[in-house]
């Protein structure tokens, strides 16, 4: 694994690790909202193991990317650094995008002229998302503004938040996506802007908050259409997001997807069942984005 630096958009620094060999098939993973490269990592080494070139990047305001002075973090604004980001392939990547991941590789295919991709794996995002389950993530990721006064509270903060998963004995790797201040408290690892920054995230106003998303919608829906790669729906048969009926909507907009369903997981499928999801990732990518022998 290598960990490289990349000069996006809008003069932005962004860093991501590399494993395994450029020469091979590429994969290009994209994390969710609040997480950060560390989220693909056990994935990220058993694709690499078994043939894959694969990047794990940290969005704009995430990890240890740059914030944006601007706060701009509208899935447009992580798409334009995508766009930028496969420029270091000698060929269109397959792209995994999870949630916030998902949505700005498809606002980054809307906004180009070529297929940029040679497949792509949403992860429990559609254009179709619950606003009830959207609003419980608001709510989980604009908590705690003040941080932890220990991994172990950040801990009980998460378990309470995701009550299927177990809660880990020792806290020490959510130093990995929490950073401590020098008065001793541990806050998140991206920026707040993320939310605050968006309209009816910071006023909790349903209505503005509701418009919001509906154009988010049809960024991701002109996207999807936009696609003419094989597309993978991977959900988390516990999501609060992505609901059975958003599955039957995703499947009636784009007929040729394929879609896995992981039990037991919510919407942070990779982290609540890894091997599962990495499975089924890695089944989709040997059909349509396979490794040479």
């Amino acid at each position: 694994m290598r960990t490289v630096q990349i000069e996006a958009s809008d003069g932005l620094r962004l860093v991501a690790d590399e494993w395994g060999d450029p020469s091979s098939p590429s994969v290009l993973m994209c994390h969710g909202a609040g997480q950060n490269r560390y989220a693909w990592k056990s994935s990220a080494e058993i694709l690499s193991q078994r043939g894959w070139f694969v990047t794990t990047l940290d969005a704009r305001g995430h990890g240890d990317s740059d914030w944006s002075p601007e706060s701009k973090y509208d899935s447009e604004d992580i798409g334009r650094d995508i766009a930028v980001v496969l420029e270091r392939f000698d060929s269109p990547p397959a792209v995994v995008g999870a949630s916030m991941g998902g949505m700005a590789s498809l606002a980054a295919q809307r906004a180009s002229q070529r297929q940029l991709y040679k497949a792509v794996v949403l992860v429990d995002i559609t254009p179709h998302f619950d606003m009830e389950g959207a609003s419980k993530i608001i709510d989980f990721m604009s908590g705690n503004p003040d941080g932890f006064a220990s991994l172990e509270d950040a801990a009980d903060a998460i378990s309470a938040y995701n009550p299927h998963r177990s809660r880990p004995s020792n806290p020490s790797g959510l130093a990995r996506v929490l950073q401590q201040r020098p008065d001793g408290r541990w806050v998140w690892k991206w920026d707040p802007a993320y939310v605050t920054s968006k309209p009816g995230f910071d006023t909790g106003d349903q209505s503005v908050l509701a418009t919001h998303m509906e154009r988010v919608s049809k960024v991701m829906t002109e996207g999807m259409l936009a696609t003419t790669v094989p597309i993978l729906l991977v959900r988390g048969g516990q999501s609060e997001l992505v609901t059975p009926e958003a599955v039957k909507s995703f499947l009636d907009l784009v007929p040729d997807a394929e879609f896995v369903d992981v039990a037991g997981t919510g919407h942070m499928v990779a982290g609540d069942d890894n091997d599962a999801f990495t499975e089924a990732v890695a089944a989709f990518l040997a059909r349509h984005h396979p490794v040479s022998a």
